[in-house]
């Protein structure tokens, strides 16, 4: 741990004054207690909180390019990259096509999280395989159905949504541009523009463009999507990343090509010209294949095929990790990266040299050497970085051995190290904990997340406001959904894929073998009519047929069991609630299901069937209802029967059903209705 300060065990709770921050610094549990409050649902385990640690605060904030005075043809000071308002993902440095063979599938995202897409039909829902969303307050969507059609919906910034205006829409609407391709690449920078990549390596762009972002030659604002040509003819693009206002691809054959705002030499061009135009960024990465870029807000990162990690742009903060906050305006090596790295190496006895290789030992004072190559490609074909993710201000690096790093802007603690003092070189962080196997961040959130190789996810940063400094654990199955619960705004920070290879939980497995004819070992015959169920299913979950096959029952031996008691629709309402937790039901043949519920002593079915009556209930049905209500001693249910029958009594006592239930019920319901005051007036 760097920083100097006094360190105490509690977690950064505010970034008020130092005197806010005793007052808002608590216990770890109540902490969050406190931060359940802002979520849907139990998200965290407080068993499990993470020890964190606070130090003396540093007062002042990531240095923050200020947002640019002149028209765009004007080029700032390179000190200062253009305005930064937050709301730019997917700047994950990812494996290309080359690497997948080394990632690991994640969990399934679910899309309805972010709340724009609860604006969607379950039916649209349904449809969707790839998802973006976006914007300065999250309020910018691209969605790509199966089909391979997209849809746009939202607030439309800039005409980000290429729709040919810049009309919002809350109803999505199609985009004809890609004619059924599919799509391998999207993001979006802080205007937004937005640009797009299809697996025939077309590049697509559009929204704002008013520093040639877009990469056409002009600064107009672009309302429809539009093929980028210029100096990427016969290249084939596979990735593209944003930037705040600068833009960068990658094509099939490892190379490099940035445009747009170059004021801090985000472009990579050796000026802080800006770039009309993609241009092959050259430099350092000459003659290097890259496999991954990534943005920050005005900084740009590439990652090559032997693990080397190359930045330049804004460095105000140490975000390139290159050990100084000097802005870089063509790619620089992240030596101290692959110094981390490389430590992990302990010497083994029986260890064999090239003769054409130098190597030195260095004592680590714990009686093991590390074994150091001064030959560079060997080097790093040891111990290459496999992921690269920007935020706002700082970077992630993961290693293919699992080792996490962080360097950069660390105000909100988005670096993990336990403290708020930033970095200008790489420092692990989570040594303590299993292999990590995917990191998150996005330019637009000081957020960061992680994800384990048993699936635990990992959150630390800028949280609903809140400023986490160590990795917290969460119960979140994805790292998306940190981004969807917690960053601000909540955007996502890669492309979200909804395919799954028709993968099924143990819910849907259920849900789809209940009266399947094909694995069943049990029959029930009701009404004439066979329903195919497994026992074991039975047994479990419920406590009826777990004392009937267990028992000397005569049920236990027979493979077609007859039902006489209750309709077909009940009972076999009944067994698909055993597999699905779910009742659909009429209000009229709820109350059968309710005496069921009732003989074979099932009360969360019990309580599922009076919420169906009760959301039921009509003038025409009511007084059926109540007689059903007292027959089941539903005490509740009788209440809200009664109460909805003397509110509307004229209407009920002119039904059927009022005239035709026993004296005996009808005069009690009479005299009570009275103590009640029904016949006052």
């Amino acid at each position: 741990m760097t920083g100097g300060g006094s360190i105490r065990p509690c977690l950064v709770y505010s970034a008020g004054n130092k005197e806010d921050e005793e007052e808002n610094c608590p216990h770890s549990t109540q902490f969050l207690a406190d931060l359940l409050l802002t979520t849907p649902g139990e998200l965290f385990q407080p068993v499990v909180m993470e020890q964190c640690f606070s130090v003396s605060r540093d007062d002042s904030a990531p240095r923050t390019p200020p947002p640019p005075t002149s028209p765009p043809h004007v080029l700032p000071s390179p000190r200062h990259p253009p305005p930064i308002p937050p709301s730019s993902p997917l700047s994950a440095l990812t494996p290309s096509p080359r690497q997948e063979q080394r990632s690991l599938a994640g969990a399934m995202v679910d899309v309805s999280k972010w709340p724009l897409f609860s604006l969607l039909s379950t039916e649209e829902l349904a449809t969707v395989r790839q998802a973006c969303v976006f914007g300065i307050s999250a309020n910018e969507a691209i969605y790509i159905t199966h089909g391979n059609e997209i849809f746009v919906f939202g607030l439309n910034s800039s005409g980000c949504l290429g729709t040919g205006d810049t009309l919002s829409t809350i109803v999505p609407k199609k985009l004809d541009f890609l004619r059924g391709k599919k799509v391998v690449s999207l993001n979006y920078g802080s205007g937004p523009h937005v640009l797009l990549a299809t697996e025939d390596g077309s590049l697509f762009a559009w929204g704002h463009n008013g520093y040639s972002q877009l990469g056409n030659g002009t600064t107009n604002q672009g309302l429809s999507p539009v093929l980028v040509t210029a100096n990427l003819q016969n290249k084939k693009v596979t990735e593209v990343a944003c930037g705040s206002h600068h833009s960068m691809a990658l094509t099939q054959d490892g190379e490099v090509f940035a445009w747009g705002y170059n004021n801090c030499g985000q472009i990579g061009s050796g000026s802080t010209a800006n770039q009309p135009y993609p241009r092959k960024v050259t430099g350092g990465l000459q003659g290097k294949t890259a496999v991954g870029i990534t943005c920050g807000q005005t900084s740009s990162m590439a990652l090559a095929d032997n693990g080397e990690v190359y930045g330049w742009g804004y460095n105000g903060n140490g975000q390139l990790g290159i050990g100084n906050n000097g802005n870089q305006l063509t790619p620089c090596r992240l030596i101290a990266l692959q110094g981390l790295c490389i430590q992990q190496v302990r010497q083994q006895p029986n260890v064999k040299l090239a003769a054409d290789i130098v190597y030195a030992t260095v004592d680590q004072n714990d009686g093991h050497h590390i074994l150091v190559s001064m030959h560079d490609s060997l080097m790093t074909q040891m111990f290459p970085v496999f992921q690269i993710v920007s935020g706002y201000s700082h970077c992630l690096a993961l290693t293919d051995e699992g080792l996490l790093y962080a360097w950069g802007a660390n105000t909100y603690g988005q670096l993990g190290t336990g403290n708020k003092s930033n970095h200008l070189s790489p420092v692990q962080i989570m040594a303590d904990k299993e292999r990590i196997v995917e990191v998150a961040a996005c330019h637009s959130t000081h957020t960061s997340a992680a994800k384990t190789q048993s699936g635990q996810v990992y959150m630390w940063g800028q949280c609903r406001g809140q400023s986490i400094v160590m990795p917290l654990l969460t119960h979140f199955a994805a790292t998306d959904d940190v981004f969807a619960c917690f960053a601000t705004p909540s955007v996502v920070w890669r492309l979200m894929s909804m395919e799954h290879d028709d993968f099924l939980t143990v819910a849907e497995a259920l849900r789809k073998e209940f009266d399947s004819p094909e694995t069943a070992d049990l029959k029930f015959s009701v009404d004439g009519k066979c329903i195919h169920v497994h026992k074991a299913v039975l047994k479990i979950r419920c406590e009826h047929f777990r004392s009937m096959f267990r028992s000397q029952w005569s049920e236990d031996q027979q493979d077609v069991i007859e039902i006489g008691q209750f309709s077909y629709p009940v009972y076999r309402s009944f067994l698909q609630f055993l597999y699905t937790d779910t009742v659909d039901l009429p209000p009229e043949d709820a109350i059968g299901l309710l005496d069921l519920a009732t003989s074979y002593c099932e009360n969360r079915l019990k309580r599922l069937c009076q919420q169906i009556i009760k959301r039921g209930i009509t003038v025409e049905n009511a007084f059926t209802l109540l007689s059903a209500a007292i027959r089941y001693d539903a005490e509740d249910l009788e209440e809200f029967c009664f109460r909805f029958c003397v509110n509307h009594l004229t209407q009920v006592t002119q039904t059927g059903a009022f005239w035709q239930v026993d004296g005996a019920m009808l005069k009690e319901f009479i005299s009570r209705a009275s103590r009640c005051g029904a016949f006052k007036n």
